[in-house]
């Protein structure tokens, strides 16, 4: 998994889904608990799947297949996080998302907090089964 700076992030990435941070997003330790990083990102891949692609999740499905994450900094609640989404590979069934949560901490300065690469099966919503990433898709997927 690649290591962003904010500079490549900006350059890298066209799509991206600001993020509030809730109270409840809030442990212990005063910072967003490493579990609701997911939540973000889920968030960010859907908004990109639907905007971005046009995916109508409800013929052709997505499915997380493996997911993974490098925490780099921890957010706080006042830090302004934004989830950043490309697609890196396609394959014959599924695909791969790298994300990058990154944004302004509570001192003005521009912070990765965390990147993460996931891959995505498409699956035939009424067997679950895996199909071929249907070509109108793909073709967005490249382009975004």
């Amino acid at each position: 998994m690649k290591k962003y700076s904010p500079e490549e992030v900006q350059a890298s990435f066209s799509f991206s889904v600001p993020i509030q941070v809730r109270l409840s997003d809030i442990d212990g330790y005063m910072h967003v608990n490493n579990g609701i990083y997911f939540n973000y990102l889920e968030h960010a891949r859907a908004m990109y799947l639907y905007q971005a692609c046009g995916w109508d999740v409800m013929d052709i499905g997505t499915v997380v297949a493996n997911i993974q994450i490098n925490y780099r900094k921890p957010i706080h609640a006042e830090d302004s996080p934004i989830v950043f989404v490309t697609c890196t590979e396609i394959g014959r069934s599924s695909f791969v998302l790298e994300q990058v949560i990154m944004g302004k901490d509570k001192e003005g300065n521009q912070v990765v907090f965390a990147e993460s690469t996931t891959t995505m099966v498409a699956v035939d919503m009424k067997t679950m089964r895996p199909v071929p990433v249907p070509e109108a898709y793909a073709a967005k997927l490249r382009s975004s």
